[in-house]
């Protein structure tokens, strides 16, 4: 069960498009547990996530909240190239919808409860806000999270001063390690609420701790989260949330729990709910014919689970408010633009339509971004400073590197060619040793004298005396000192090198001679 005694918060995934599920879990959540909402310390959302996590928090009606998602997809779909048209300003309907539908208190409503991931552009660090003085900040705020670059521009929006991005580049799934947080994804994976594909392969990604696994079905929804679907597979994702969200519920035992501060019964108590059964009744009537087209998006989106008890159990406003949304209100231009020959003129002369329009959608964005320009033009020049100054820094590196290099090998090839051409064995030598002069005793001697002479530290001489001593002619006394050679060699060898534990010394060589 999932543990009431300890505070708990709700973290809404980001997913683009696919934030119609966060709006089916959303309902589920207020409709069947709302003291879960409610008594939330903090209700955290990135990218899409944000924006129902505002609309949870702001308490503002969720229907009209999966409309409005549902109308944006439908005005994204309307163009040939989708949300990448040039003339689709993703921002500028955001915010928007948000002004339109956001309280004029929203901003106290959220201060302190509503957490909001945010990418801070200048160390690519996660920050999560939660005061807001007025309502353009919190609009402001929801911008930032939802703002991808390139997808949705090329300046990043300022919040307090400050420029940022999508909070899902940082932290997709705010605050998700936290013991009781109740994680919603629309990706099959490891959260509290998401998806359960029927799938065997254990194998998941984290993407900025989000967890999706690798199913089919999975890839499905990360092709359609920045490229939205029909408008009746969205409504089916946003059942399959509500589904989602009820067997979580289920599962933990709050499905008929009365938490804390409850001022109404469940809904899944039918008996003290009679009334609100026949409304739903009533309501249900007036949108049957588009169940039928709704049950064969929901079997292209691959939840074939879905019944009709999770349809009865889905709230009438909500319900009523997707259909309306996916409902196609076309006038006589646009039902003769759907025709085949019509829509194969528009693609033929693309090439010609889409500059035009690339330009009027270019000139109505310079006009809007009239007042900001000269902050945004000051930004830019400061981050092309940064670019060149980190260019330089990196050319001067790898210059000054291949100039040392190219300067050693100039000095080894130096070295190397100072050295004599054929060094000798005798050249190891003294050259008191080399003379042809000395005898082995002088040899010796001598040795014995540089002994006496090195007394400071401690001295370990190791040579090898493999070379060849000129003596002359042998001769018989010759010989004989030769065997004395011989004999005082091998005791003064055995001072030199003294074996220790019984073990044999360790042969002689000039290889190594250190104090």
């Amino acid at each position: 069960m999932f543990p009431l005694d300890s505070p708990w918060n709700i973290s809404f995934a980001g997913c683009g498009f696919l934030g119609i599920y966060h709006v089916g879990v959303a309902s589920c959540l207020v409709e069947q547990a709302p003291f879960l909402v409610r008594n939330a310390r903090h209700v955290y959302g990135a990218s899409a996530g944000a924006l129902t996590a505002t609309a949870l928090v702001t308490e503002i009606c969720l229907g009209e909240v999966g409309a409005s998602i549902i109308e944006v997809a439908k005005e994204a779909r309307k163009r040939f190239l989708g949300p990448m048209h040039p003339s689709f300003n993703l921002v500028k309907i955001v915010r928007h919808v948000l002004r339109r539908t956001l309280p004029d208190d929203s901003h106290h409503r959220a201060s302190g409860r509503l957490g909001i991931s945010l990418t801070r552009v200048t160390d690519g660090e996660n920050v999560l806000v939660s005061h807001f003085n007025n309502k353009e900040e919190l609009v402001q705020a929801c911008v930032c999270s939802a703002y991808i670059p390139v997808y949705c521009g090329l300046i990043p929006p300022t919040l307090q001063g400050v420029r940022y991005v999508d909070g899902g580049i940082s932290d997709n799934l705010p605050q998700y390690e936290l013991k009781n947080t109740i994680t919603v994804s629309p990706f099959s994976g490891e959260s509290d609420i998401c998806p359960r594909d029927s799938s065997t392969n254990i194998h998941e990604l984290r993407f900025t701790n989000t967890s999706i696994q690798f199913t089919l079905t999975n890839l499905y929804r990360v092709s359609r989260a920045l490229f939205p679907p029909d408008p009746m597979v969205m409504k089916g994702m946003c059942k399959q949330g509500y589904k989602d969200a009820l067997h979580f519920l289920k599962r933990n035992g709050l499905l008929n729990f009365n938490g804390p501060q409850t001022d109404r019964p469940l809904l899944a108590n039918k008996e003290d709910d009679e009334a609100a059964e026949e409304e739903k009744d009533d309501e249900r009537r007036e949108v049957e014919d588009g169940l039928q087209q709704e049950a064969k998006a929901v079997m292209f989106y691959g939840s074939s689970s879905l019944d009709e008890h999770v349809i009865e159990y889905l709230p009438p406003t909500l319900h009523k408010a997707l259909i309306e949304a996916c409902v196609e209100r076309r006038s006589l231009v646009q039902s003769l633009g759907n025709l085949l020959p019509v829509r194969m003129a528009s693609v033929m002369m693309l090439p010609y339509t889409l500059p035009l329009e690339s330009a009027m959608s270019l000139t109505l964005r310079l006009l809007e971004w009239l007042p900001d320009v000269q902050e945004d033009v000051g930004w830019i020049r400061e981050q092309i400073l940064k670019i060149l100054q980190c260019v330089l820094r990196q050319a001067s590196r790898s210059f000054s590197q291949n100039v040392s290099a190219r300067l050693f090998c100039h000095l080894e090839l130096h070295h190397y060619r100072s050295l004599p051409s054929k060094p000798s064995s005798t050249s190891l030598f003294p050259t008191w040793m080399n003379s042809s002069g000395s005898s082995v005793q002088d040899v010796f001697v001598r040795l014995d004298q540089y002994k006496k002479q090195l007394l400071s530290g401690v001295l370990c001489i190791n040579m090898d005396l493999r070379g060849s001593f000129k003596t002359g002619m042998t001769s018989p006394d010759s010989s004989r000192s030769f065997g004395f050679f011989q004999q005082d060699f091998n005791s003064r060898s055995n001072c030199l090198n003294v074996p220790h534990d019984d073990k044999p010394g360790k042969p002689l060589s000039r290889s190594k001679s250190f104090w």
